[in-house]
């Protein structure tokens, strides 16, 4: 088999492709091993969401599921088994891209309870026990970027946990993930822990930030406006990636020091790349946000879009910070209530993952019914 030339163009360019999807039919099936091999896949995510959809369709869980119960499992213990079982599986597949990477990538990602998203303490305890149950050195917990998740993120990267950061929507708050990763690797330095084992990526969310904005700017009507529509949220993503220029960098002489020690940079990762407005291009929060070290997840039919008919025009990222940041001043002027538009997008972001937990637990508290019952 060989490569999609678009995909191993894309990753020449510095971007990761990562599939935002898992399930055990993808495992057993092979096609997760088959878009390793023919859409130079380097990475998974999942969320609640994703596992939501995987365990409420087919029979692949059933088994499992069957014997679970005859131990006397209950719905919780049930969710986390055969959840974590899928990811640690997906971990072994991608150890070979982990190991010809040194670690950077063949990483599978798992996120803590969403329903723990303003709770730090828990949210600690719970990256630990997923980071024991999967054990495998390419996993990365996933936690929320909320202001309970910054001192979380901080205290878990310190205790020598790789973690991917969620639900980042602002560039201030991508600043404040950034810090609170320097100073979990600052921790860890004190300790005496290796830095050059852990790692970090840092998801900034790209649709739903025009889906928001384009409806305000919608419901403004004017001509201003309008001429503003579809533009926001590459233009968020570019000004985050000129913060981590500026950490990561050189200048920063924290992260300089930290780097001496062996540390790695968090990568920018940009998630929700499905273009959700048929008008814009499918592929178009790919081929905007090509820029070195960063990472892009994204769905299956995203990814095989782009394997289609997307472009590399080589880095469009790199330099933009000034044109993004006059959309965001026009974006302002226009009468977009920016401060607004990102609290309300992670308010949803949070609820929205808290719903497909709740729905996933209730699925498979019927399906354990079920099992009883057939017993």
């Amino acid at each position: 088999m060989t490569q999609n030339e678009n995909l191993a163009a894309l990753s020449a360019a510095g971007v990761s492709v990562w599939l935002d999807d898992l399930s055990r039919e993808r495992l057993s099936s092979g096609n997760l091993a088959e878009l390793v091999e023919t859409r130079s896949v380097v990475g998974v995510t999942t969320n609640p969401t994703i596992f939501q959809g995987a365990l409420a369709s087919g029979h692949a869980y059933e088994a499992q599921l069957t014997e679970l119960v005859s131990r006397g499992a209950g719905v919780d213990d049930v969710v986390r088994e055969l959840t974590t079982d899928d990811v640690r599986n997906a971990c072994d597949l991608l150890t070979p891209v982990y190991d010809a990477t040194g670690g950077q990538d063949g990483r599978v990602s798992i996120e803590v309870d969403p329903r723990l998203a303003h709770d730090t303490d828990r949210t600690i305890a719970q990256a630990h026990e997923l980071w024991k149950i999967v054990d495998r050195p390419n996993l990365l917990v996933k936690i929320p970027a909320t202001l309970a998740g910054l001192p979380a993120i901080t205290s878990v990267i310190a205790d020598g946990i790789s973690v991917n950061v969620t639900l980042i929507f602002s560039v201030e708050r991508y600043e404040a993930v950034i810090s609170a990763y320097l100073a979990g690797l600052e921790q860890a330095r004190q300790i005496g822990r290796d830095l050059s084992r852990i790692r970090s990526v840092a998801s900034f969310f790209v649709s739903r930030v025009d889906s928001e904005i384009d409806g305000r700017l919608e419901k403004l009507g004017t001509e201003e406006a309008r001429g503003l529509l579809g533009q926001a949220g590459v233009a968020n993503a570019r000004l985050a990636y000129a913060s981590f220029e500026r950490v990561f960098g050189g200048s920063n002489d924290l992260w300089n020091g930290l780097k001496t020690a062996g540390a790695h940079v968090q990568r920018p990762l940009w998630a929700s790349t499905g273009v959700k407005n048929p008008d814009y291009s499918d592929t178009m929060y790919v081929s905007e946000l090509v820029a070195p070290n960063t990472v892009n997840t994204m769905p299956e039919k995203t990814m095989q879009a782009f394997a289609d008919h997307g472009e590399v025009r080589g880095d469009t990222v790199s330099g933009t910070a000034d044109e993004a940041q006059r959309v965001f001043s026009a974006l302002a002027d226009a009468g977009v209530d920016l401060a607004d538009v990102f609290v309300k997008l992670e308010e949803e972001g949070v609820d929205k993952f808290e719903k497909s937990w709740n729905e996933l637990l209730e699925a498979t508290s019927q399906q354990i019914d079920a099992a009883r019952q057939r017993s």
